[in-house]
């Protein structure tokens, strides 16, 4: 499998681009028009739906979030500048609608996976049902999404579609087989946030692109895009999950951790301390403590180190790294002529490095 695009950029030039510090919404108000029809095909729920699971998933649509899959894809296909601006094509809507509906399945069944009861503060489905039927809710809502991919009517989009979510499935199962694994390798950590995270952002800006009939080289760009600010993306969300409070995340510090998945921080901190193999050896043992004595003493362990890790430098230098990857897609744009479209998406790169949720 390959995690990285064939063929990266080598260079941006910054032009006379400035978005100082614009706001995630305003960036998005410009695809605001098309991300209403997203969100209302989304939400065309049949009515002879199963009545909770109707309820339920209205719910999980109306409950929002950044929409950043969705508003880019609709950005993508008029990046270059020249598509009507007054009017947003039905296939790329549905294509976006696919992209968000795939990843609020794919939410649904971590949830499951992880026994989690909040997301950003609010009960999870998983907290309201039993495991079984959240798992029917996250498979309805997979089923949603291949539709409005079908509705693309590009045979491309639909087996970019089923690519996608075979890298998500593989993406989940290693992290399931790496859970508590310290040892592991950081390129572990690259695949998995490219299978749990960017990968559907390359599916929303590429399949936009093939959508608006883009030159190849045109849409590998918009891949790589999509590709470099989804793993930055991912990587901000796991400094944010060290550096941020329960009240903004919703969730404790180092809720990863708590369950087991290492991230980019976490690397860090092992790389600089002293005596990482000290560090290692003191998780595994208070791991075996906490199954026999109880989860307060693994809570414990992990709160202390999140502490330490707060009192280094790792994050720094993981947002570094995020800072990297922006670099790169901001450079995937540079081909592009200056538009209002290419104009937020490059401001959405400085926006995913500012954001403090």
């Amino acid at each position: 499998m390959t995690f990285l695009p064939a063929s990266p950029p080598t260079s941006y030039h910054n032009g006379s681009y400035q978005t100082g510090m614009m706001q995630g919404a305003q960036l998005l108000a410009l695809v605001g028009p098309g991300l209403r029809l997203v969100e209302t095909k989304m939400k065309g729920v049949d009515s002879d739906v199963f009545a909770p699971l109707a309820n339920a998933f209205l719910d999980l649509i109306g409950s929002g979030g950044k929409r950043l899959r969705p508003a880019l894809a609709l950005m993508a296909a008029k990046v270059d500048g020249a598509t009507p601006t007054d009017m947003d094509s039905a296939t790329v809507v549905a294509l976006a609608a696919a992209v968000e509906m795939l990843h609020t399945a794919t939410l649904v069944h971590d949830d499951v996976i992880d026994s989690a009861l909040l997301r950003r503060g609010a009960p999870t489905l998983n907290a309201i049902w039993n495991g079984g039927s959240t798992v029917l809710a996250g498979d309805y809502m997979f089923g949603s999404a291949a539709l409005f991919s079908a509705q693309t009517q590009n045979l491309q989009v639909i087996r970019l579609f089923s690519d996608t979510l075979k890298i998500i499935v593989d993406g989940e199962l290693r992290q399931l087989r790496d859970r508590y694994n310290y040892e592991q390798e950081k390129s572990a950590y690259y695949q998995r946030i490219y299978a749990k995270t960017a990968s559907l952002f390359c599916a929303a800006t590429q399949g936009a692109a093939i959508l608006a009939g883009f030159a190849d080289a045109d849409v590998t760009r918009l891949r790589d895009y999509g590709y470099y600010f989804g793993m930055a993306f991912q990587i901000m969300d796991d400094v944010l999950d060290f550096t941020s409070n329960a009240a903004t995340l919703g969730k404790p510090a180092g809720s990863d951790l708590l369950q087991g998945t290492l991230t980019l921080p976490f690397f860090y901190y092992l790389r600089q301390h002293p005596n990482p193999a000290d560090v290692i050896t003191h998780l595994e043992e208070q791991r075996s403590r906490a199954d026999a004595e109880g989860a307060a003493i693994w809570r414990s362990t992990v709160a202390g180190l999140v502490g330490e890790l707060q009192a280094s430098t790792a994050a720094a230098e993981a947002r570094q790294e995020a800072l990297d990857f922006l670099t790169q897609a901001k450079a995937a744009l540079a081909p592009f002529p200056m538009s209002p479209y290419k104009e937020s998406m490059l401001g959405l790169c400085d926006f995913a490095l500012q954001r403090n949720y």
